[in-house]
């Protein structure tokens, strides 16, 4: 009996051993098949390693997202104060002409604001690219200078202008182009400013005299003095210079060198960029752009 049932215990123990090697078996050539099969198809073993690395580079992706808002700017506003008046902004020299037409081609763009644009060493922006700006449904806004002059020629195609130099072209009280240029510096330089524009001189010298620190004759005898010069020498020392020259009396030149000199074209920048912070991109109406020639080419020139 003994005998028997360590015979049976023996027998019991041999199949439990193969049953167990049989399984282990299976199981490593059901992992042979799987490695196998991945390696035929070229897919590696899932590493979770993998999925951050995926997660961080749509991260990185989203970070460099292109800004829905482009602001041409020069010597009106420095960089800086762009950015902290519109964040996100994708900040960039004066506009000249192309510029705004490529902007169109930029994935993501929704607005586009012009402070600055080139005029006389470069060709000025055209109107026909902010209408294609336009009719590929990009809002257009301008102020202070070129933005505000472009924004009243265009304005019953959907441009939208901000601040007071923009309304006074709107009024007809402004027609010169030249009374918002200024001579500046390169871009290395931040694109600063060493002269005044005529539009700057009026508005100063016409708060001066409606708070009575001047007489109404200073301003208009300053004004057509100012009037009369080349943009690039149109600087307050320079001005009241020809003043005491032409005998207006030294009293009320003292009192207009005194007077606060608020910069009107950079107030309506700062008053753009606020605006453009406080609302969002909304299509502008749907227009045609006739492709003339000279358009057809400036196109091909972009590609």
């Amino acid at each position: 009996m003994k005998k028997r049932a360590a015979d049976k215990r023996s027998t019991d123990k041999r199949s439990t051993d193969k049953r167990s090697s049989d399984k282990r078996s299976s199981d490593k050539r059901s992992s042979d098949k799987r490695s196998s099969d991945n390696r035929s198809s070229g897919k590696p073993w899932p590493d979770p390693r993998h999925a951050t690395t995926r997660a961080g580079a749509r991260t990185r992706m989203a970070a460099k997202r292109t800004p829905d808002t482009i602001v041409y700017v020069g010597p009106t506003l420095s960089a800086d104060t762009v950015r902290e008046l519109l964040p996100d902004a994708d900040v960039r020299p004066p506009a000249a002409v192309g510029d705004i037409l490529r902007a169109t081609r930029m994935r993501g763009v929704r607005r586009i604001a012009i402070i600055d644009g080139y005029f006389e060493r470069m060709a000025a922006v055209w109107h026909k690219e902010i209408l294609v700006a336009l009719e590929r449904g990009i809002e257009v806004w301008g102020a202070s200078s070129m933005g505000a002059l472009r924004a009243a020629e265009l304005a019953p195609f959907g441009m939208r202008g901000v601040g007071e130099v923009y309304e006074q072209f709107v009024r007809g009280e402004l027609e010169a182009d030249d009374e918002v240029a200024v001579a500046h510096l390169p871009g290395e330089q931040g694109y600063r400013a060493v002269s005044v524009a005529l539009v700057s001189i009026r508005v100063a010298l016409s708060v001066a005299a409606f708070t009575r620190a001047i007489r109404g004759r200073t301003r208009d005898a300053l004004i057509e003095i100012a009037r009369g010069m080349f943009y690039r020498d149109r600087t307050w020392e320079a001005l009241l210079a020809e003043g005491r020259r032409r005998g207006i009396a030294a009293k009320e030149l003292a009192a207009v060198e005194r007077f606060p000199k608020h910069d009107i074209k950079a107030m309506d920048a700062q008053q753009l960029l606020l605006a453009l912070a406080g609302t969002q991109p909304v299509k502008p109406k749907r227009i045609g752009v006739p492709r003339t020639w000279a358009l057809r080419q400036l196109e091909t020139l972009m590609l």
